[in-house]
């Protein structure tokens, strides 16, 4: 406690490094195979500083999911970036293919998660799903500028290539196969603007 109180930025910096710790260990090992003890030796914190943090396990589990939908929202506002929503569209394709070999080993960050939380009837499900939510509405946004009519339906079948693709990539573990998508969706974008 005294160390807390004579160096308040180690109290931020634990917390952060434990939120961090959990996205990166709950993304390769899966919410329910992931112990509180692997997330604060992954953050090198001592296990008993984390109940300090964060009571439960799913109140880690919160603050990552919120992490990560922090992390969507920065990157959908780094598009903005792109003056044509066309644009916009193709640099969001051209970046999920950047991850391609993290998606062989591991699938998509926020989709494995959704998928996992959603077995469950509780806020992190709901929270999980934000993640997914952000992106369709993005998308759809994008599609309503270039003109679309069908731009809901549009933003979802972007995501829902994505998601799939990524599925496919990490089961057949094949980083080529997103890389092909991303050339495929990329040229589906052309032909729709």
């Amino acid at each position: 406690m005294a160390d807390s109180q004579t160096h308040p930025d180690r109290m931020v910096g634990k917390r952060e490094r434990l939120v961090t710790a959990a996205r990166e260990v709950l993304y390769e090992q899966g919410v329910e195979r992931t112990t509180l003890a692997e997330i604060a030796e992954a953050a090198e914190v001592p296990p008993g500083n984390v109940y300090y943090y964060f009571k439960t396990k799913d109140e880690l589990v919160e603050a990552a999911i919120a992490s990560h939908t922090a992390e969507v929202k920065e990157i959908i506002e780094s598009l903005d970036r792109h003056r044509t929503p066309r644009a916009r569209l193709k640099a969001f394709v051209r970046m999920l293919v950047d991850q391609a070999d993290t998606t062989a080993r591991f699938g998509c960050p926020q989709g494995t998660l959704s998928s996992e939380l959603d077995k469950r009837e509780d806020e992190l499900s709901r929270a999980s799903a934000e993640m997914l939510r952000l992106p369709v509405e993005w998308a759809e946004r994008q599609f309503r500028e270039l003109g679309r009519r069908d731009a809901r339906d549009l933003a979802f079948a972007l995501i829902a290539s994505y998601q799939g693709i990524s599925l496919l990539t990490n089961a057949l573990r094949d980083p080529g196969l997103l890389t092909r998508e991303t050339r495929r969706l990329d040229r589906w974008i052309d032909s729709l603007a």
